[in-house]
């Protein structure tokens, strides 16, 4: 990079002297009165400029219109139409400007009066006024495989004496967010280099911003100026989308493009720049990500929002930023940078674990790749190669010195990913599987969807590659539930599908394996049973409260084969009562239960009916949950009118209104209004729940003439 800036500026050397000298440029502060929007508009006699953007007191909108100095009036302008422009929240560069509203710079070309409008309250108003005049500055257009050729900062006339703060960076890069500018978009070559430094100008000694807040600038022209100061290549943090400066690069076209379409030259520019700044950070100009908010009025601190790579600054915040025309067209534009240059390392990424490092990355094409460590002194340490979109490989640290070692994740011509890892050097333990256990340790693959799969859980010493086979009483393996496949150490499960294996008596082996060939091995017992079919219980609202109504429960369940059986009422995992056990013969079953139980009555809540069937090959055991309720609803009418019900629990009403008979659904406890036309002087009503408990009748009787509460 530091030789493509030294060619462009031979390049500049080369072009006449005073073609490249950029005029000094200024801002001066001027304080204009605040009219409303039917009143005069406050008009001015100001010195010269071609930039202008205002400050405002007060929560209302002002807008304005500039005089060229051939006597022309522009239309009325927002001063702010790109809200959220700036630094974020807490930033020290937001502090500045405390208590102004900040509008946006307007490149107005030169012009001598400002007039400004309100609506709303408005309480001071303070222009600033730009002068840049029109300077040239080299301009080439590379191949589309090149790093872009870029203006720097000198050469554009970029004033580093009014830089407040040195840059502030960002530990890595994200994405991008494109933006445009305000003013008009017929401007010349000459003049794109002072709308920049008109910019800067505004942001700084306007905004009180440290610098500009763009990172890059583009022109309509396909020139492509760099930003804010501290480094084309470096994370810096702009002030461009205020909850999403860090970790983002933001690029504004120069130009207004809310109808109007950019030129080509523009929207290839921004291909290109975005292809290469992207690229620099891994990033898949095509790519989805999360971004937690800083704040702003959108979003608040630490909302999670989901973004392309490459964004528009209205999807950040309340703006129509970078208008519609150049928003619509930023799909393509990600397309095309991801297809320049050639294969692309995406999202790599160092997985610290207890003894090693995971690398991943993803690649843009199938390609062979390379994970090389290194040591201090540079001297290879580790290596791992594969084949392929992903990357994958981990890199075993144990017995290593402690320090600091530099990795690379290369692939053909991609850009190589680096970066360094720690190593603190400590031994790891012996490799070793634990704790083995199935869940449910056995099942009834018959789908179902009652005790068709099962569960290995395991505890691993160290990170290791794990197989989980199942395995008969021959020792031969009759399925594969995970095949080699890298487990962090610690607690770790596997599903495990029986649905083609026979019934029968099985072992779940889980193997354990490292690169050295050490190796670790546990098991765990699995019975395939298909002799219990599914279980059903009725009604699923059970009250044995001996009204008659929905007091018995029938538990239902078809046997393949005879089989020792057990039902068992359980209520948070604690036995409850035995309705049946005993031996029954292959055929549907049906056993009723009127809630009886050995000590004590059973108490309204949460129950599961478990069967466990024990045939030749083990024990199975289906749970369907059921809920007791044998409590009544509790109703009563409300006082005055409207006609107003309370209940306590869902239920059914039945209501008699002077001999008319209502009924209504209450989806939820509460109160419910009862639609009803005049005088209610004899009201009954009982409620039903879902059980079947009836409550007893709430009455009310209003005497002839009485007075009603409430009416």
């Amino acid at each position: 990079m530091l030789r493509l800036l030294l060619l462009i500026t031979l390049a500049a050397a080369a072009l006449a002297p005073e073609a490249l000298a950029a005029a000094p440029a200024s801002v001066t502060a001027v304080d204009l009165p605040a009219t409303g929007e039917r009143a005069p508009a406050a008009s001015v006699a100001l010195p010269r400029f071609t930039l202008v953007g205002v400050h405002w007191r007060g929560p209302g909108r002002v807008y304005l219109r500039t005089r060229s100095l051939a006597g022309r009036w522009s239309p009325w302008r927002p001063a702010a139409p790109e809200d959220e422009d700036g630094p974020d929240p807490g930033a020290p560069e937001a502090r500045h400007r405390a208590g102004w509203r900040l509008g946006n710079p307007w490149w107005v070309g030169p012009s001598d009066r400002l007039e400004t409008r309100t609506v709303g309250r408005v309480g001071r108003i303070r222009a600033y006024l730009v002068w840049s005049p029109p300077s040239l500055v080299p301009y080439r257009v590379p191949a589309a495989t090149e790093t872009p050729a870029i203006v720097p900062r000198a050469l554009w006339g970029a004033d580093e004496s009014i830089r407040r703060q040195p840059p502030v960076y960002a530990p890595a890069l994200r994405f991008a967010i494109v933006h445009h500018t305000a003013g008009r978009n017929d401007y010349t070559r000459a003049e794109a280099a002072a709308i920049v430094r008109g910019i800067q100008l505004f942001h700084v000694q306007g905004n009180g911003w440290n610098d500009i807040g763009y990172n890059f600038l583009v022109d309509r022209f396909g020139t492509i100026y760099e930003g804010r100061y501290g480094g084309i290549e470096q994370n810096v943090v702009g002030a461009h989308a205020q909850g999403f400066n860090t970790g983002s690069v933001g690029v504004a076209v120069l130009g207004t493009y809310g109808q109007a379409a950019p030129s080509q030259a523009a929207q290839d520019a921004l291909a290109r720049l975005l292809a290469w700044r992207l690229d620099l950070a891994h990033v898949d100009p095509l790519g989805v990500l999360t971004v937690l908010s800083g704040g702003n009025e959108r979003y608040a601190p630490g909302v999670p929002v989901s973004l392309r790579a490459v964004s528009g600054h209205r999807d950040t915040g309340f703006t129509e930023c970078p208008g519609a025309a150049l928003y619509g067209r930023l799909g393509a534009i990600a397309g095309s940078a991801a297809a320049q240059g050639g294969p692309k390392v995406y999202e790599p990424f160092a997985e610290p674990s207890e003894d090693g490092y995971r690398f991943r990355a993803r690649l843009s094409a199938p390609l062979p790749w390379a994970v090389v460590v290194r040591d201090a002194t540079g001297a290879e340490v580790a290596r791992g190669t594969g084949r392929g979109r992903d990357v994958d490989w981990f890199w075993s640290t144990v017995g290593l010195p402690p320090g600091t070692y530099a990795w690379a994740i290369e692939a053909g011509a991609a850009r190589p990913a680096t970066g360094s890892v720690q190593v603190a050097g400590t031994v790891a333990a012996a490799l070793a599987v634990e704790e083995a256990v199935v869940e449910p340790a056995a099942i009834s693959p018959d789908g179902d969807g009652q005790a068709d799969a099962a569960t290995v859980a395991f505890r691993l010493t160290r990170s290791a590659n794990v197989t989980v086979e199942v395995v008969d009483g021959a020792d031969a393996i009759v399925a594969t539930a995970v095949d080699r496949v890298w487990l962090r150490a610690g607690r770790r499960t596997a599903a495990i599908d029986g649905t083609a294996l026979p019934d029968g008596v099985y072992r779940v082996r889980v193997t354990a394996r490292l690169a050295s060939g050490e190796e670790a091995r546990a098991e765990a017992p699995l019975a395939v049973t298909r002799t219990l079919g599914t279980v059903a219980v009725s009604p699923p609202l059970f009250s044995p409260n001996g009204d008659g109504r929905l007091d018995r429960l029938a538990v239902t369940f078809p046997l393949a084969a005879p089989a020792e059986v057990r039902l068992r009422i359980l209520r948070e995992g604690r036995w409850v009562a035995t309705p049946f056990a005993g031996t029954l013969f292959a055929g549907p079953q049906r056993l009723v239960w009127d809630g009886a139980r050995a000590s004590g009555s059973l108490r309204d809540g949460s129950y599961e009916a478990v069967v466990e069937a024990t045939d030749a090959v083990g024990t199975l055991a289906v749970g369907v949950p059921f809920v007791v309720d044998t409590t009544a609803p509790r109703v009563r009418i409300l006082p005055g009118r409207p006609l107003r019900i309370e209940v306590d629990e869902p239920a059914a009403l039945v209501l008699r209104v002077d001999g008319a008979i209502l009924r209504r659904r209450v989806a939820a406890p509460g109160i419910v209004r009862i639609p009803w036309r005049g005088p209610a002087a004899r009201v009954r009503v009982v409620a039903w729940d879902a059980a079947g408990n009836e409550s007893p009748p709430a009455v009310r009787v209003e005497r002839p003439g009485a007075a009603t509460a409430g009416k």
